[in-house]
């Protein structure tokens, strides 16, 4: 890590203010928001009701859900995490709460970092409720999760 960084025209010295927890959570909640306002007032258009129990869901077999509004909700919701930090550095989320996610030397992520960072989500994920991301963000010094260490990717404070 260099022991400076320059961000929109601003050198942060020795260290990056590093996003904690807390304000990571508050930006996710605010994607889920925007989530819910587009996606609840969808499925009561197309489903006829608010919120789909497991008996609206076409299932194909097991716990598979292959309804189709379900599966492009999901393609949405991974399309808007990897093109958004990817190539802009933050959700809506972030840009709210002002964090950005960067390349280790302060760069722009990039589509693939972005990508690789969001497929890991699944392994923060472990072994449930984000047990791991949340133990990996807490205790590392640049409060990386998994996702961000693979990537070489960070979420840093703008302000």
């Amino acid at each position: 890590m260099h022991d400076s960084l320059t961000l929109s025209s601003q050198t942060v010295s020795n260290r990056p203010p590093y996003a904690g927890l807390g304000i990571r959570f508050l930006a996710l909640l605010v994607d889920f928001l925007l989530f819910c306002a587009l996606f609840f007032p969808l499925t009561r258009l197309v489903k006829g009701v608010w919120l789909m129990s497991a008996t609206d869901h076409r299932w194909r077999s097991g716990l598979f859900v292959t309804d189709p509004l379900c599966l492009g909700f999901l393609a949405v919701m991974a399309g808007y995490f990897v093109v958004l930090e990817g190539l802009t550095g933050a959700t809506l989320g972030k840009w709210l709460m002002g964090l950005r996610v960067v390349r280790v030397d302060g760069g722009a992520p990039g589509l693939i970092k972005g990508l690789v960072r969001n497929l890991l989500r699944v392994v923060d994920g472990l072994p449930t409720l984000n047990i791991l991301g949340i133990i990996l963000i807490v205790t590392s010094p640049e409060r990386a999760r998994c996702g961000d260490l693979v990537a070489g990717t960070r979420v840093i404070h703008l302000r």
